[in-house]
């Protein structure tokens, strides 16, 4: 007779009281941050949020009818958005308002700080979330153009905030002579510009420049057109549909690459292609998201919601190109360091950074 092996009783476990409520704690938090992004959303299509930016009290009903909405509905979301501390209830008279703080935040869309954007991204990531199941079983990649169309509006608009205060006041003057070039006359190229926020940016602020903004996404380049119109600088601002490693023309003075280096497959290949269109004496600017290159100093609440981004969007769109490097938004300067080199370029250095962003300087 042949014998049963033995199986070890399992461990004890014990759990931490404090712990338990702590995690529980976070959860609770989470579930209502999850559980409000949809009406983040509702609230800046509806136009709810600029009808309340003069920060002046209002009733539901008054918001209702100032937005053709419906009363019920409004009450409900005002409470939510209340509780959530977004926008203010006066109980004593039954009307909610907006602090400056708030408006500033989610009713100006030209502010500083303006959140709507990244929960437009959100709501496209939860519409997707079952093909990225699958690709999480079976590896392959999710190109860019594969989102849900809402992606694209949401990242310019979650985008163009941080370039809008930081873009010209302080990354361009951080590079060496760059900005005295741009204020003369320059040949600009901007590598996967999306909607052309920091094109339109670029342009507006020096008028004796030319840009060029290429990326492969055809519907991203046709409203970048759009807005170029809108911006009267149509003039001195070409978008045209073309990839990293192809992007026609040379003699730039400056190559710019907004938070998109690492979602390329082969960006080493996009490095020597950079090198190769530059003007002797060129610039190559690299903006990529704040991250240090040892994975434990990035698990906080900045490096939380890049991580997750970068699963969701920046590694499934790598993977989906040649070469699948796969870099992930947090990748650290480190590796940003060995693709730049890689290319060719013998010069590199941080130029500058913020809490969300850092500023490479590459030159060959």
């Amino acid at each position: 007779m042949v014998s049963s092996p033995a199986i070890s009783p399992e461990k004890t476990r014990t759990i931490d009281p404090e712990k338990l409520n702590a995690l529980l704690a976070q959860a609770v938090q989470d579930m209502g941050a999850a559980m409000h992004a949809p009406l983040i959303v509702i609230g800046d299509k509806l136009g709810l949020y600029r009808a309340m930016g003069n920060c002046l009290p209002v009733t539901a009903a008054q918001l209702a009818a100032r937005t053709g909405t419906a009363e019920r509905y409004i009450r409900e979301w005002l409470n939510a958005n209340a509780a959530g501390h977004f926008v203010e209830y006066d109980a004593e008279n039954d009307m909610y308002f907006m602090t400056p703080e708030q408006a500033l935040a989610l009713a100006q869309q030209d502010s500083p700080i303006h959140l709507p954007g990244f929960y437009h991204m959100l709501a496209s990531l939860m519409k997707d979330e079952e093909k990225i199941t699958q690709i999480y079983r079976t590896g392959k990649g999710m190109g860019w153009h594969e989102h849900e169309k809402g992606l694209f509006e949401g990242c310019e608009r979650f985008f163009r905030p941080t370039y809008l205060v930081n873009l010209v006041s302080t990354w361009i003057p951080a590079l060496d002579g760059v900005e005295e070039k741009l204020k003369a006359g320059a040949l600009v190229a901007d590598i996967g510009c999306g909607h052309g926020a920091s094109t339109l940016l670029m342009a507006k602020a020096y008028p004796r420049s030319r840009f060029f903004g290429f990326d492969y996404h055809a519907p991203s380049i046709e409203t970048a057109r759009k807005k170029a119109l809108e911006a009267g600088v149509s003039g001195r601002v070409a978008f045209q549909v073309a990839g990293s490693k192809v992007f026609p023309g040379a003699g730039y003075d400056l190559v710019a690459f907004f938070d998109c280096l690492h979602d390329m497959g082969d960006p080493a290949g996009a490095a020597r292609h950079v090198r190769e269109s530059l003007a002797p004496g060129g610039t190559w600017m690299i903006v990529e998201p704040f991250a240090h290159d040892e994975i434990a100093a990035n698990l906080n609440p900045i490096g939380r919601i890049l991580y997750s981004a970068s699963a969701s969007i920046c590694v499934p769109c790598s993977l989906s190109q040649e070469v699948a490097l796969g870099l992930g938004a947090q990748a650290g300067p480190a590796n940003i360091e060995k693709v730049v080199r890689s290319g060719g370029f013998t010069r590199f250095h941080k130029a500058t950074e913020t809490p969300f962003n850092m500023v490479f300087e590459a030159r060959a």
